[in-house]
């Protein structure tokens, strides 16, 4: 795929994207200790939800101007890599928490 998917991409499309755009959930111990609470379960229904999910997030990035390339790689093993050309995850400390969104 060589084409971009918005070649018409807004031309004002605000930058700010850091830390500080993240909002801390508290208590979600639970879900990183089960995570078929958060998916549905841990089965391959869950699997083809949590694959819907990342999608639908590089999607957005897209339509909101900040991509204009989604990636979807099928691989061997029931695999599956998504990428785009988005924002990502900001890797600075989250003033509120001084933790990383990385470690959230």
């Amino acid at each position: 795929m060589s084409e971009d998917l918005f070649a018409a991409s807004p031309k004002h499309v605000p930058t700010d994207y850091d830390a500080a755009s993240i909002e801390v959930l508290e208590g979600l111990e639970p879900v990183r200790r089960r995570p078929g609470m958060y998916i549905g379960g841990t089965d391959e229904r869950a699997y083809h939800h949590l694959a819907a999910e990342v999608l639908d997030n590089a999607m957005d990035e897209a339509v909101a101007g900040h991509a204009t390339r989604i990636e979807i790689e099928l691989a061997p093993g029931n695999r599956l890599t998504v990428s785009d050309n988005g924002r990502g995850i900001p890797s600075t400390r989250i003033p509120s928490s001084r933790a990383s969104p990385r470690s959230r």
